[in-house]
């Protein structure tokens, strides 16, 4: 073989060699995905088994009490002690018992579909987002809804309410899965750390972190058409933080924006409604 093929032999093996370890690189970060995606999904089913155990327990409960209760306005039914009156006080008492039975189920039943939703949405967005660091976007259910937090270096540069055009693709990202669920409310939450701002058009970090969610709130509209009216921004400023303000990392992981995805409250208030 001549020295120009051998050399260029060379370098194909060269080039397969990088190929192979680039492909081993993205087999091993979809390996520690479907790891992560995994875990959570056993976590949340592990959850609602759960809730339908407790659940479950609560409805035994009650059967018994019907049971019970029942059994023991038959038997009075029967002595001559109980008057017609005392027999009808009982009997609307066992019915309204029944009703609220019936609102105890229907609530359960809401809860466990809420948290249905809630899985759904966190592995949705989970999987838009595999290409987006960690550290700089976080997702997670809390107080039974989900939050999508935001570092600010992925949006904004420091102390600007304009939106950089890496924030595009993330936000674009989320949208989708938004508009995916038009049956839920999004509120945007600002926050800062607790260095003081002060400039022509911001008095403090209570405007700073109002202006950026309303920045991230008319993109969200304009640029990725989700529904006006299912959109609400805040500023909290520097009233929530996540860690202390004492250090240079706790302060970085302070300012931050929440997208929060809520329950339509009118359909809960409606539930808390019936009798």
């Amino acid at each position: 073989m001549s020295k120009k093929k051998y050399r260029e032999a060379l370098r194909k093996r060269e080039e397969v060699n990088v190929y192979l370890d680039k492909v081993r690189m993205q087999q091993q970060e979809c390996e520690n995905i479907k790891a992560s995606l995994s875990n959570d999904l056993r976590n949340k089913l592990s959850e609602l088994e759960n809730e339908r155990q407790k659940s479950k327990s609560l409805q035994e409960q009650i059967d018994m009490m019907k049971n019970t209760n029942t059994n023991l306005l038959d038997r009075l039914s029967d002595l001559s002690v109980v008057s017609k009156t005392g027999a009808e006080s009982i009997k609307k008492s066992l019915e309204t018992l029944d009703n609220q039975t019936k609102y105890i189920n229907n609530l359960n039943s809401t809860m466990q579909r809420k948290d249905s939703l809630n899985l759904a949405l966190v592995m949705n967005l989970k999987r838009s987002l595999t290409d987006i660091n960690d550290q700089d976007v976080n997702i997670e259910v809390k107080k039974g809804v989900v939050y999508i937090s935001i570092s600010d270096k992925m949006l904004f540069q420091s102390g600007s309410y304009q939106l950089q055009p890496s924030a595009q693709a993330v936000l674009g990202k989320i949208a989708s899965v938004i508009n995916d669920h038009r049956e839920l409310d999004v509120l945007v939450e600002g926050h800062t750390d607790n260095v003081p701002i002060n400039t022509s058009c911001m008095d403090d970090n209570w405007d700073l972190s109002a202006m950026r969610a309303t920045a991230v709130v008319r993109t969200l509209h304009t640029k990725y058409n989700v529904s006006p009216e299912r959109l609400t921004a805040g500023g909290r400023g520097e009233y929530v933080p996540k860690v202390s303000n004492d250090y240079l990392d706790g302060r970085s992981q302070n300012r931050r924006t929440e997208i929060i995805i809520l329950p339509k409250l009118d359909q809960f208030f409606q539930l808390m409604e019936k009798k």
